[in-house]
């Protein structure tokens, strides 16, 4: 007979796990923000200032870095899950159809654990939870 999480428990820790996923995702987030901006890590091109891949590089980095915070969670993650969704429709789906075949996968994961976080929240290890408690 299989256990439930309820019966063993590992519901208690959904909290805490939503908090580590969190920053976790962030970071890695942030990595294709700062790669884009700065060539780090191994970049070894510049991208021009204000141009498209500029802006994302700026939300990537900035947004990634926010969302490990957890600060701004819900309207940071807002705004990037539509960039995620931009992103794939401009730069992926032209090339094919399925995230295996076009690259996009990344994209896809991105944008919907964001919009997750728009309606989770941050989870109680974040400068947010810490803001309102």
């Amino acid at each position: 007979m299989s256990q439930s999480s309820s019966e063993t428990g590992l519901h208690l820790h959904a909290p805490a796990i939503l908090s580590l996923l969190r920053i976790v995702v962030g970071l890695a987030f942030m990595e294709h923000g700062t790669q884009k901006l700065f060539g780090f890590p191994a970049g070894d091109h510049a991208i021009a200032a204000f141009s498209l891949l500029w802006f994302a590089g700026v939300l990537e980095a900035l947004g990634g870095l926010l969302i490990a915070l957890g600060l701004f969670t819900r309207p940071v993650a807002f705004i990037l899950s539509g960039e995620m969704a931009f992103a794939y429709f401009m730069a992926h789906f032209p090339r094919s159809f399925f995230p295996a075949l076009n690259g996009g996968d990344a994209a896809i994961l991105y944008c919907f654990f964001f919009l997750y976080l728009v309606f989770a929240g941050p989870g109680p290890y974040s400068v947010d939870a810490a803001r309102e408690g």
